[in-house]
């Protein structure tokens, strides 16, 4: 395949930076992982109709990338072993920011190798495993990671088989995880026991901005009050990014934002980023 050929040659200039490729042989797989164990400027793959052998080969070399953010491999036959594959990776990738997963044949055993990378995996901030065959037992084991996981921010987990059980594991993991924004739970078997334990959570949890709940057996009532918490979610989070950059303005007229180093360092990451980027300070 001549893409595959290209991304081992080492000039950046010939080769372009996203491969989209529909199908994929099992012969080609390695000579892709291959060719991605030395690639360093390719940064988003994007697959279909993948099979656990062609994973299982990919997954070796995500273990050496270092340049891949983004990969999706939906709409495939990947079942444990080529997700077992790639979770073992995924606790040892540092670059990889986005997985998605839709529409393949991930069950409750996968999603609980997963889940057991997530506690691991330092750099995952959108996994989207949605149109799977997820069940309660799964996300459990999901929500036992969100307790430890302090990067994922967007968790995609519409059109499973995730009930009230599972919702309810996932209420209580939010009463502890305070970085993820987003949770599609759309189209899944969540009664009113579920969407209450949200709506409970949603009294403390501030982080949480967007719940998608649509399609599942679920009063008015509740979902009326869960939008609301998440109204002003939303709201307040968009005070404080105001606040954060007037502070920043100031402190650099002041010129004190090294000062913060000494309070907190990740915080003071954060504001040098800030700092560096001129639509925000001037």
């Amino acid at each position: 395949m001549e893409q595959i050929e290209q991304l081992q040659d080492i000039n950046p200039a010939r080769y372009a930076l996203n491969l989209h490729i529909k199908y994929i042989h099992d012969r080609d797989a390695q000579a892709l992982a291959n060719a991605l164990k030395i690639n360093t400027t390719l940064t988003t793959l994007d697959f279909s109709q993948l099979d656990d052998q062609c994973v299982q080969a990919l997954a070796g070399a995500f273990r050496i990338n270092t340049t891949l953010t983004t990969i999706n491999l939906s709409f495939g036959q990947i079942g444990n072993q080529g997700i077992q594959a790639l979770a073992d990776a995924l606790k040892f990738n540092t670059t990889i920011t986005t997985l998605v997963l839709n529409d393949d044949k991930i069950d409750d055993q996968c999603t609980h190798a997963l889940a057991e990378a997530l506690k691991i995996n330092i750099s995952l901030t959108i996994l989207h495993i949605s149109g799977n065959q997820i069940g309660n037992q799964g996300t459990y084991a999901l929500a036992e990671a969100l307790k430890i996981n302090t990067t994922l921010t967007t968790l995609g987990l519409g059109d499973n088989q995730i009930g009230d059980q599972g919702t309810q594991a996932l209420a209580e993991a939010l009463k502890i995880n305070t970085t993820l924004t987003t949770l599609e739970l759309g189209i899944n078997q969540i009664d009113h026991q579920g969407a209450q334990a949200l709506a409970e959570v949603l009294k403390s949890n501030i982080t949480l901005t967007r719940l998608n709940l649509r399609f599942n057996p679920i009063k008015k009532s509740i979902v009326d009050t869960i939008n609301q918490k998440l109204k002003i979610n939303t709201i307040n989070k968009k005070r404080l990014k105001c606040l954060q950059i007037l502070c920043l303005k100031k402190l650099k007229l002041l010129n004190r934002i090294d000062e913060i180093k000494s309070f907190n360092p990740i915080i003071y990451e954060s504001c040098l980023m800030k700092y560096k980027n001129p639509n925000v300070l001037y």
